[in-house]
């Protein structure tokens, strides 16, 4: 516990020691935050509790006098600001946090923490680039960095809030675009994981405020007040995982050895796991033929108890042991020899999240349908969108992703429910709900060799409809 602030000494001297005694002395008033005030740090709170899990550790550079920090979710939080008086009254608001009278620059050693926030920080920062490197230094491999930043467009009208007194005076500010904020991380050793434009209307007017934040805003994300950034530590590669292959099989009798022969080499005793449910034909003979013809293989059969190949997936992935989990439709559209660009997305730590997309390199003539392609596309584009990341195909069956950032995603499923019978969205979701670094990774669609497609081109289109206004309601109008 800490009651009072602890003072790091550890101020940058030279040219920029002005500047931080500006800061202090601006911020050594200790002025009563307006109600307009509270209230845009309740909004940005909302946003950013959507992003950090009750359990998380917070870390807030710039915390001021706690107000924010407060608000937010964390079982252990802890901040520093570069004013004395500051950094006190934090302290004595949050007693049980560790707050430390530092500016960002100089950061705080020692502890990591899951979530670093910096909360309008860089408009104030004195050097942005030396406030994320140290913000490195108290960050894991795990770790995510939160930055906000004030659309410049609003520059006016925040001047003019000051002026009548909504809005408590700042010292100089910088106005960074989110390109200058996206160099500055990668400069200082972070990636950008996501870009979310929050908060059309930052005054407490009732239900029009409500109404405009969440249902217009995530229209207009040009002309949005706050830019949300979240970040990661640069990758670092991973130790190379056993590595299990989850296929669903319905119908696809003709297919189940050449799934097992075309299999490339993915490391020392890959698991093979098979999942049948409701087959017509006898695939799943099939699947135990040739389970007892490569008995040097390890190779597990499994009927699922449910209907879709979304319950195979979580049958499949529960009943794995490998530390890197994949999916290969047994239809064998996307080829298996392919599997390996995937695992080195993961391996490189240049993913946390590789998918598969069909829609990059020419495909056969009768792979995909033309309508089915112009689907795919919409889709590809609408879902893009309320991930926050660039997901060209969203639903190529190819996904993989370590047994770690699974069971992540499956601790957090009550958020979603089991909404998906496909599959790829529950995983999908998941991913960017725990604002996982999704890559996509080109594939060549290949025709079909055996079987039809288990598909409903209108049955399934509906229900593709139904989920992206599900994920829009969960997701994007919050």
């Amino acid at each position: 516990m800490t009651s009072e602030a602890a003072n790091d000494s550890t101020e940058p001297e030279g040219l920029n020691e002005v500047y931080y005694q500006r800061l202090r002395d601006h911020y050594g008033q200790h002025e009563r935050l307006p109600v307009t005030s509270r209230y845009y740090r309740s909004l940005l709170a909302h946003y950013l509790n959507f992003l950090i899990p009750k359990l998380a550790s917070v870390f807030e550079v710039g915390v001021g006098s706690g107000y924010l920090l407060e608000l937010l979710n964390g079982a252990q939080k802890g901040g520093c600001d570069v004013s004395p008086q500051q950094a006190i009254a934090a302290a004595q608001r949050l007693p049980d946090a560790s707050i430390h009278t530092t500016a960002g620059e100089s950061g705080v050693g020692g502890q990591t923490y899951d979530w670093i926030v910096m909360a309008d920080t860089v408009n104030e920062a004195v050097d942005v680039q030396k406030m994320f490197e140290s913000a490195l230094r108290i960050s894991h491999p795990g770790s995510r960095l939160i930055v906000t930043s004030m659309n410049s467009l609003w520059r006016p009208l925040l001047s003019m809030a000051r002026r009548m007194g909504l809005r408590v005076a700042m010292p100089e500010q910088n106005w960074l675009t989110p390109d200058d904020v996206r160099d500055l991380l990668e400069l200082a050793g972070w990636e950008v994981v996501t870009f979310q434009p929050r908060i059309l209307c930052p005054l407490p007017v009732p239900v029009f405020g409500w109404v405009v934040n969440r249902f217009i805003a995530p229209l207009l994300p040009w002309f949005c007040l706050t830019n949300i950034v979240v970040a990661r530590p640069a990758p670092t590669e991973l130790e190379s995982g056993r590595v299990s292959v989850v296929i669903p099989a319905r119908n696809e009798a003709g297919n189940i050895e050449s799934a097992i022969r075309r299999l490339p080499d993915l490391g020392d005793d890959p698991e093979i796991v098979f999942v049948e449910g409701g087959s017509r034909d006898n695939t799943w003979d099939e699947i135990l033929r040739v389970q007892n013809a490569y008995p040097h293989l390890n190779i597990k059969a499994l009927k699922q108890p449910g209907k879709g190949k979304g319950d195979a997936v979580r049958v499949g992935f529960q009943a794995a042991t490998g530390d890197i989990l994949m999916i290969l439709d047994a239809d064998l559209t996307m080829p298996p020899e392919d599997l390996p660009k995937f695992r080195d997305a993961l391996v490189s730590g240049k993913a946390e999240f590789a998918n598969g997309v069909r829609l990059v390199y020419p495909m056969e003539g009768r792979a995909m349908r033309f309508l089915n392609l112009c689907a795919n596309k919409f889709f590809a584009i609408a879902f893009g969108w309320l991930l926050g990341q660039s997901v060209k195909d969203t639903l190529c069956g190819t996904k993989v992703l370590t047994r770690e950032a699974y069971d992540r995603i499956a601790r957090n499923r009550s958020y979603f429910g089991e909404f998906d019978p496909f599959g790829d969205f529950d995983l999908l979701f998941g991913a960017s709900k725990l604002n996982l670094k999704i890559r996509d990774i080109p594939i060549r669609y290949r025709d079909r060799s055996y079987g039809e497609t288990n598909i409903n081109r209108w049955r399934d289109g509906s229900l593709l409809f139904r989920m992206l206004f599900y994920a829009a309601m969960k997701l994007k109008f919050l």
